[in-house]
């Protein structure tokens, strides 16, 4: 006769110490949950607005500018040192972790159009009004310019080579100036107008992007090459960022109120257009990733965006924030900086629900639970409502509708006219293709 003995170890639910969570036993045979999927749907429901619940982006401001912010530069090694300078002349730097202000001083007589650090984080050089470009060091603080470099005419802009010596300036034609020189390595000329932003590429170091008033974006090769090639749009473009991870593709913010990516080897068409500003976007930068970038527009909004898409996932609003003149994102990929024209520089969270600071283990693994389940729920209408959700001010949402109202107006114009034309009259173009004129080689 067999006897069946109830057994059990005692390691299977004692805890090894007092500070252990209590040990339970699972079932994982799915006969024994029929309801997990909808337990599981209305775990995701519930992490989807505690996202909501906990989504709150903004940190902290820094004021002490006595006119509107025009630009800003990250420091290349310190996460938390920023420099950024105004319409008045005065640069300061910052110290984002303390939120104070390390140093200031008046940099030029008039508008700073541009200010950028050296590679080495031991120098800063800014442009201003008064055509000239200014080199301060940054172990002494003083209100002295270590070097001065009087310039033909106005200096609209400025950035650094990543890896070189060699610095951009742009105003009547794009400059290319070595350190310790006095006069430009060489000029680039492509056109009458004036060139009011450069950027070089992070990633190809010899290539440099460039905007100008006719509405043109240039590319430039620094070795013999000079001037590669030119892409026309329908409106003029403020400024451009390049991918730091993909070495070809840009993106310019344009005043059209929309965001286009561009690959350098096809220029005639954007790789993706970014709509959702009702003002036109002045500045524009990429998240230490590659896979988001941040924009800050006249419509008084910073909005995130995912590359690959082209509608925004975040949109962060003041009631006091202006106009914005500048935007960066933190090296270390958790912050934003915005500047804008009320004299205030504010701090971001660039997740708005994410919690800052030392977290547990049971802690981590939960939210890394929620934000699978969100994945895997997302497409569910309520789910995918919530998350898409957004509190927009009074004057996007009326501006958003009445843009909606003129691009129906357009195209129910252009469908009457292709109704009435001969066949193939009037072509279907793409909304790629819409807003680019020409591409120069």
């Amino acid at each position: 006769m067999k006897v069946k003995v109830l057994k059990r170890n005692v390691a299977d639910y004692v805890r090894e110490s007092k500070h252990d969570i209590h040990k339970i036993n699972r079932n994982y045979n799915p006969v024994e949950h029929p309801f997990e999927a909808e337990r599981e749907y209305k775990r995701a429901l519930n992490a989807v607005k505690l996202e909501r619940v906990f989504a709150k982006p903004f940190l902290g401001a820094l004021d002490g500018h006595r006119d509107g912010l025009t630009c800003l530069a990250k420091h290349p090694s310190s996460l938390s040192t920023i420099c950024s300078a105004d319409a008045s002349g005065e640069a300061r730097v910052w110290h984002l972790s303390s939120r104070k202000c390390v140093a200031s001083w008046a940099a030029h007589t008039g508008v700073v159009r541009g200010v950028t650090f050296t590679p080495s984080g031991q120098e800063i050089l800014t442009v201003g009004d008064d055509k000239t470009i200014k080199t301060w060091d940054t172990n002494t603080w003083s209100d002295i310019p270590t070097d001065t470099i009087v310039s033909k005419g106005m200096v609209n802009g400025i950035s650094h080579g990543v890896k070189s010596d060699m610095f951009a300036t742009c105003g009547e034609a794009t400059q290319l100036w070595t350190k310790g020189r006095a006069v430009p390595t060489r000029t680039f000329q492509w056109g009458v107008d004036t060139v009011h932003h450069v950027k070089f590429n992070p990633v190809e170091t010899h290539l440099l992007g460039a905007a100008a008033s006719d509405r043109s974006i240039l590319l430039y090769d620094t070795r013999e090459v000079g001037a590669v090639r030119k892409v026309v749009m329908n409106l003029k473009t403020n400024a451009i960022a390049w991918n730091p991870m993909e070495a070809m593709v840009f993106t310019a913010a344009n005043e059209d109120y929309n965001l286009y990516t561009f690959d350098v080897r096809k220029l005639d068409r954007p790789v993706n257009v970014l709509l959702d500003h009702t003002g036109a976007v002045i500045d524009v930068d990429y998240s230490p990733t590659g896979r988001e970038l941040v924009s800050g527009s006249y419509d008084k909004t910073v909005r995130i965006w995912a590359t690959d898409a082209g509608r925004s996932r975040e949109i962060y609003h003041t009631k006091r924030m202006q106009r914005l003149s500048t935007v960066a994102w933190s090296l270390d990929n958790k912050f934003i900086v915005s500047g804008s024209d009320e004299m205030c520089i504010r701090l971001w969270k660039a997740r708005a629900s994410e919690k800052l600071g030392i977290m547990r283990d049971r802690e981590r693994v939960a939210l890394q639970y929620n934000e699978k389940l969100k994945e895997k729920y997302g497409q569910h209408p309520q789910v995918a409502r919530i998350a898409r959700h957004r509190q927009e001010p009074k004057h996007v949402k009326s501006a958003k509708a009445e843009l909606k109202l003129i691009k129906e107006s357009s195209k129910r114009k252009e469908a009457n006219r292709r109704k009435h034309s001969k066949p193939g009259a009037v072509p279907y173009i793409p909304e790629r293709e819409n807003h680019t004129v020409d591409e120069m080689e």
